[in-house]
């Protein structure tokens, strides 16, 4: 093949350059989405915060979201593609419930970022499959390791994190947290510290006030959604008379 057209039609070929054109289309399409999100581990929970745009006056609100529950104990949140996200977490949930069939016990936060890092790197093999344009954000509190942050991207690439970001604001987003975490093992104080941390980081990086209906949160090891007393080590989503508790305690610290 001459020069480096054709390369990109045949996404199982290296290009001279050693480049997987297809793969890094895929990793295009997680910014093209203009949707930043992020993923931070404090030390009883985890917390997944994303932008909510709503692109339509007609559309229902409640039914634009990319945050996920995989299974009780594991959530997500999607950047990228939303098509493609919604594929990627059905295939989720039914590994974890296979998971849970065969062995009796929750699928771990961690094995099931591996299955799914795993199954994007196949896609990058096999010419009749396109790599999902989506980055994978899980949380879960284990209860072994504790809490627990991991991302999965479209090159079948995985690993944990005490925070991490995904999105066009990725780099700064992950600046923003780096030195908010410089020489610490998780964020520090209770769940609602580490929801206000990653409100904070969010709109620091984007440079907007967010309204309470402009983001989404999902958490493990957060308020019981009945009102109790304690915390429920299930994933949920705040809802959003919780989300406007956290942004008025930020306003009332500034």
């Amino acid at each position: 093949m001459s020069g480096s057209a054709g390369y990109d039609r045949h996404i199982t070929i290296f290009s001279d350059t050693g480049r997987l054109y297809q793969v890094e289309y895929a990793f295009k399409a997680i910014t093209a989405a203009n949707i930043t999100s992020l993923g931070v581990r404090g030390k009883n929970c985890a917390v997944v915060l994303s932008q909510k745009k709503v692109p339509d006056k007609l559309i229902e609100p409640s039914s634009v979201s990319h945050i996920f529950k995989i299974s009780p104990s594991v959530g997500c949140v999607m950047t990228g593609s939303i098509a493609d996200a919604r594929a990627c977490v059905d295939r989720a949930r039914g590994e974890a419930a296979e998971f849970r069939y065969k062995y009796g016990y929750e699928m771990p936060c961690d094995v099931l970022a591996k299955r799914l890092a795993n199954i994007n790197q196949v896609y990058t093999q096999r010419a009749y499959m396109r790599p999902l344009g989506v980055a994978i954000t899980l949380i879960s509190v284990d209860d072994e390791k504790g809490p627990q942050v991991y991302k999965c991207d479209p090159a079948g690439y995985f690993a944990g994190y005490k925070a991490t970001a995904s999105g066009p604001k990725q780099q700064e987003a992950l600046n923003f947290l780096e030195k908010k975490l410089k020489n610490k093992e998780y964020a520090e104080g209770d769940w609602e510290e580490v929801v206000e941390l990653g409100i904070t980081a969010l709109s620091n990086v984007l440079s907007v006030d967010f309204k309470k209906n402009e983001l989404e949160i999902g958490i493990v090891g957060g308020p019981r959604s009945d009102g109790q007393d304690g915390t429920a080590l299930e994933f949920r989503a705040l809802t959003e008379e919780e989300i406007d508790e956290r942004l008025q305690a930020i306003a009332e610290k500034d």
